[in-house]
Formats: C-alpha cells, structure tokens, sequence
C-alpha cells in the first residue's frame, strides 16, 4: 500500500484549535518534522485540515 510523507512547514502560532491538534495528532510538532504515514480516508482528511501548513509526497 502506498505511503505519504508529510513535512510541516510552518509554526503553530495563531492557529485553530482544530488545527493544532490535528497537527499534533499526525505526530508533527515543529517546523520541519516529518511523519510517514499509511495513504489511507482518514490520514488524507487530516492532511487536508492543514494543507496550508505541511508539504505531502507519495512514497512507494
């Protein structure tokens, strides 16, 4: 099964709520962080909650 590799690019300042935990939830907690995670429904919606502040790559 396919991967992704999330990178976060930028800081936790001035964010939701929401958006921290779901940055905290995929294992990210600083600039430059980056989690492999199974390309599955739920990791892709969490992804999409803060797609302005991580990078996403597909990963074989």
């Amino acid at each position: 099964m396919a991967q992704l590799k999330v990178q976060q690019k930028k800081g936790l300042v001035g964010l939701k709520q929401n958006q921290r935990d779901t940055l905290r939830t995929l294992g990210l907690k600083r600039i430059g962080d980056v989690v492999v995670k199974e390309d599955r429904p739920e990791i892709r919606g969490m992804v999409q909650t803060v797609r302005h502040l991580v990078t996403v790559e597909e990963v074989d």
